[in-house]
C-alpha cells in the first residue's frame, strides 16, 4: 500500500518512519501482556528513571511500567489467552499533558497492537527523554519491536489524519470535545473501533474534621499540589471544585489553604495572561450567581465560594489555581455535579465504605473513579470507564 506521506513536509517522525508504517500493515498482532512487550517496557523504565529524574511525571511513568507493576496489571485479566491485539492503533494525544502519550502507547502495546502515536505539538523535555530512550531500545536489544512503534508530529492537516484513520483498527483520541469533533472528520474502516476521552472535570471532597486531626499536613498539601497545580489544572483529573464536609470547615480551610499557598508560592509561576483569564472567569460566574471571592494573599490561589451545587456549575470552571468551593452537610449533596462529565473524585478523610454507599445509594451518571488525594493522575488500564486492554484487543472464540 502506497501511503505517500513524504509529500507532507509538515509531518515529522520522532520514532520510526514511513517504512515502519508500511511494515505495520503486515505485522501480526501480539497477545496481550506478551513477554517481549513487558521486557521492553521494563527496559524503558530503567532508562527513563535514570535520565528523567528532573521530571516527576517521567518518573511516574517509569515506575508504572516496571515489570513488577505490569505483571500486577496482568493479574487482573483472566482471559488474555483467548485474545489478540486488534492491529494498528492510531493515538491522538493531548497537547497539555506531556507524558499522556507514553501511557497511551503502553496501553496499545500491552493490548498487543502496533501503534502510530501523534505526539503533542508543543515542545516538552519529557517527550524528548521518553522518545530518545525508545529509539535507543529499538536500535539495541528490541529491534524486533520496531514495526510496533511509530511516533510523529504534524499540525491539524485533515489529509494526514485521513491516512492514519483509514489504516487503523482502533483510534484513541485524547484532548476533549473539539479534538474529537476534528478527528471524526476522518472516517475509519468499517470494523475499526474508537475510544474517545471527551472534556471532563473532577472534584475533591475533604472531611474538615479529619484534616484537622492529621499530623502530615505538609504531605497533604503536596498531594493536592500534584493533583492540581502540577498540570495547571489542565488535566481532566485535576479537581476544580472543592467540597468540604464536617463541623469545623472554616478552621480546616484556613489551615489547608495556608499550607497550599506556601507550597504554590515556592513552586508555581502565574503568568499575566493567566491572571487575566482568572479575573475573566471570576466576573463570568459572579454575573450569573451569588458567589463570594475568598480573600487571598494574591492571585496564586483564587477561591470562589458557591451557595449551591447544580448541573451547570462546572461550566464556570477555570484553571491556573481557580477553585470553586462548597460546604456540604452530607456527601449526598455532591450528586448534582456528578453527571457524565465528572471523571474523578479525589478525597481526604473519607472511608471507602462511605464512598461505596454513596455510589450504591445514588448511582450517579458520572464519576468513573474515586481515589485518595494525590493519586488523581495515577494511570490505570481502566480509564474514563474504558478497559483499554479489552477495548484494544479482540476475543478469539474456538468451539
Amino acid at each position: 500500500m502506497l501511503l505517500s506521506l513524504d509529500k507532507y513536509k509538515e509531518l515529522s517522525f520522532i520514532v520510526g518512519n514511513e517504512n515502519i508504517i508500511i511494515q505495520m500493515l503486515e505485522t501480526a498482532p501480539l497477545p496481550p501482556f506478551s513477554d517481549q512487550i513487558i521486557s521492553f517496557l521494563n527496559d524503558l523504565s530503567k532508562r527513563i528513571m535514570g535520565s528523567g529524574k528532573e521530571y516527576s511525571d517521567v518518573m511516574t511513568f517509569g515506575f508504572w511500567c516496571r515489570r513488577s507493576a505490569i505483571l500486577q496489571e496482568k493479574s487482573q485479566y483472566r482471559d488474555i489467552s483467548k485474545r489478540l491485539g486488534r492491529g494498528i492503533v492510531f493515538h491522538s494525544t493531548p497537547s497539555n499533558v506531556p507524558v499522556n502519550f507514553a501511557f497511551s502507547l503502553a496501553a496499545g502495546l500491552l493490548a498487543g497492537n502496533t501503534n502510530i502515536v501523534r505526539l503533542p505539538a508543543k515542545e516538552f523535555a519529557q517527550v524528548e527523554i521518553i522518545c530518545g530512550a525508545i529509539n535507543e531500545l529499538l536500535e539495541d536489544n528490541h529491534r524486533k519491536l520496531a514495526p510496533y512503534i511509530c511516533m510523529l508530529k504534524y499540525p491539524p492537516i485533515v489529509e494526514i489524519t485521513d491516512i492514519f484513520s483509514s489504516i487503523c483498527d482502533s483510534r484513541v483520541v485524547w484532548g476533549g470535545d473539539g479534538t474529537i469533533e476534528e478527528m471524526r472528520q476522518s472516517p475509519l474502516k468499517a470494523r475499526a473501533n474508537e475510544i474517545t476521552f471527551a472534556d471532563r472535570h473532577s472534584i475533591a471532597v475533604i472531611n474538615a474534621d479529619e484534616y484537622l486531626k492529621a499530623n502530615n499536613k505538609d504531605r497533604i498539601a503536596q498531594d493536592f499540589y500534584n493533583d492540581t497545580y502540577f498540570s495547571d489544572q489542565n488535566a481532566c483529573t485535576a479537581p476544580r471544585l472543592i467540597i468540604w464536609i464536617g463541623d469545623k470547615n472554616d478552621e480546616a480551610k484556613s489551615e489547608f489553604w495556608h499550607s497550599i499557598y506556601l507550597l504554590v508560592k515556592d513552586k508555581y509561576t502565574l503568568a499575566p495572561v493567566q491572571s487575566v483569564g482568572k479575573l475573566h472567569a471570576l466576573y463570568k460566574i459572579a454575573s450569573q450567581r451569588n458567589v463570594n471571592l475568598e480573600k487571598g494573599e494574591d492571585q496564586l490561589i483564587t477561591r470562589i465560594s458557591v451557595e449551591q451545587l447544580d448541573e451547570d456549575l462546572m461550566n464556570f470552571k477555570y484553571n491556573s489555581g481557580f477553585f470553586l468551593e462548597y460546604d456540604a452537610m452530607a456527601l449526598s449533596e455532591i450528586l448534582p455535579v456528578c453527571d457524565e462529565r465528572c471523571q474523578t473524585l479525589t478525597y481526604y478523610g473519607l472511608s471507602k465504605e462511605e464512598l461505596e454507599k454513596f455510589f450504591i445509594d445514588y448511582r450517579p451518571h458520572g464519576v468513573d473513579r474515586a481515589v485518595p488525594m494525590g493519586k488523581s493522575m495515577d494511570f490505570n488500564l481502566v480509564w474514563d470507564g474504558y478497559d483499554l486492554i479489552r477495548s484494544l484487543s479482540r476475543v478469539i472464540s474456538i468451539t
